[in-house]
């Protein structure tokens, strides 16, 4: 890992750049208008008591340049747990300087000491640098799934029927 990078819990009082980086990489995605998070939900879903999503920040000479956002799920193939990435985002004018690949190490940490089986996430198929970051650190596109998503009314029609 680069000398200079600090990779850290978040806390709550990292809040606001959370929320930041949410909105940049929304915007980075071409999704900015699909952002309904608040505060309010970083709060109870990261800091309260029983949040089961993690965030990490990673900081360059004292300042957040980026931050990743993980859970705990589990394979019942392997009778263990593993570790999602959700997002992880840096910073446009701190890429190539090594902070995405230390995140992953660092994540792949956590998941060696708590005894996970896996560490997956997903990416955009048009986002050529971060799948180069991904196959130099010899992760493997799992294109035998097809992934699958509920949201907004048919999430709520299927629940309610």
């Amino acid at each position: 890992m680069n000398s200079e990078l600090v990779i850290r819990p978040a806390v709550i009082g990292d809040t606001d750049t959370i929320l930041r980086f949410i909105r940049d990489l929304a915007i980075f995605e071409n999704a900015e208008n699909e952002v309904l998070t608040t505060a309010a939900h970083v709060h109870r879903t990261i800091f309260s008591e029983g949040a089961t999503a993690h965030a990490l920040i990673c900081e360059s000479e004292g300042s957040p340049i980026g931050f990743a956002v993980y859970f705990y799920n589990y394979s019942t193939w392997q009778g263990r747990n593993g570790i999602y990435l959700e997002d992880l985002y840096i910073d446009p004018e701190a890429r190539g300087k090594g902070a995405g690949k230390a995140m992953l190490q660092h994540i792949a940490k956590i998941a060696v000491e708590n005894d996970c089986g896996r560490f997956e996430w997903s990416v955009l198929d048009w986002n050529t640098p971060a799948i180069k970051v991904y196959d130099a650190i010899g992760a493997k596109p799992q294109s035998e799934w097809i992934r699958y998503r509920l949201t907004g009314d048919a999430l709520l029609e299927l629940a309610s029927s």
